[in-house]
């Protein structure tokens, strides 16, 4: 991975890097936030009925970070092109934290829930990057690309908001506006998207 995006002028450079192996280790390091999981909690992955709900989608489950899963509040998965807007996910994000520290105080600590969320959101979206040579071969307007930048973007604001990786979050936001030169059907204002905006192609 790394090496392909040294190909395409996006190295990640020594400092960046470092702060990249940071954002793993926290997430896989042993911690009070290991936390089972189904391994796909978005959205679509939720039913709800009469006041009650349920996950779906086990295929995946394990136990993980929990910050992993609550990445989705800020970064889109594979079914949005937006999440919430930037009011809606700072409350979202209070909320969950709110119930997590009901089982895990750690998360009441700023600089370790503070990390935690943004190795969560960067790592998310720099994985997602990996989809790159799919989504490049794809034809102009293909809403998979302009969801690429959304992620890189939304990782970057939430992980410069808790002042984190800083210099993670500069490398997503160069590789967003990258994106936008290399995909000019993709350099849209997000600004612009109602939220949990759905993307039409899932592949």
């Amino acid at each position: 991975m790394m090496r392909k995006l040294e190909d395409l002028g996006l190295p990640l450079g020594g400092l960046v890097e470092t702060d990249l192996e940071t954002a793993f280790a926290t997430l896989r390091a042993p911690s009070p936030f290991q936390a089972f999981s189904n391994g796909d909690c978005e959205a679509n992955n939720f039913l709800s009925e009469g006041g009650e709900g349920r996950l779906i989608d086990f295929e995946a489950a394990d136990f993980r970070h929990a910050l992993v899963d609550a990445a989705a509040i800020h970064v889109p998965g594979p079914a949005w092109l937006t999440v919430a807007g930037p009011s809606q996910r700072a409350e979202l994000e209070q909320i969950y934290r709110r119930a997590l520290v009901a089982g895990v105080t750690a998360a009441d600590d700023d600089d370790v829930f503070g990390l935690g969320m943004a190795a969560a959101c960067l790592t998310r979206a720099c994985e997602r990057l990996s989809r790159f040579p799919r989504l490049d071969d794809r034809p102009s307007g293909d809403a998979s690309r302009l969801q690429m930048v959304s992620a890189l973007e939304a990782a970057a604001e939430a992980a410069s908001y808790h002042r984190r990786l800083p210099q993670l979050v500069g490398w997503a936001r160069q590789a967003a506006s990258w994106l936008r030169r290399r995909w000019p059907d993709a350099d849209q204002d997000l600004d612009q998207l109602a939220p949990y905006t759905p993307r039409a192609t899932w592949a």
